[in-house]
């Protein structure tokens, strides 16, 4: 069985509410520093395949308007293995199952059929 891993940023409120569910529920789980390293080919197809890709970019965020994506006609996915800022985050992600943003009903559901530990 897999851990779950928590894609996010250090800044970002939702990301750290996500860590604390899991840690107040004795849950472990790899936090991966989007600042740092983005998600792998493989990771960003299991989480596409499970939330779908248009939930994935941020386009509200300030890096998609930095980089003025508005415009520019682009391959959301290489952008996102480019530009992992550009993730809507936290993505929380056990094996197949994910989600984007905090999402504590959906992680429940996943505690209660039993996650990882």
């Amino acid at each position: 069985m897999m851990a779950i891993q928590i894609f996010g940023t250090k800044k970002c409120q939702d990301t750290r509410k996500a860590e604390r569910y899991f840690k107040e529920r004795g849950i472990s789980y790899q936090f991966v520093d989007l600042a740092v390293r983005g998600l792998s080919k493989g990771e960003l197809d299991r989480v596409k395949a499970a939330v779908g890709l248009d939930n994935l970019i941020d386009r509200d965020g300030k890096e998609y308007a930095r980089r003025n994506l508005k415009y520019l006609i682009h391959d959301v996915e290489e952008v996102l293995l480019t530009t992992p800022l550009l993730l809507k985050t936290p993505v929380v992600r056990d094996g197949p199952r994910a989600t984007v943003g905090y999402r504590p009903e959906v992680w429940s559901g996943w505690l209660e059929k039993g996650a990882t530990r």
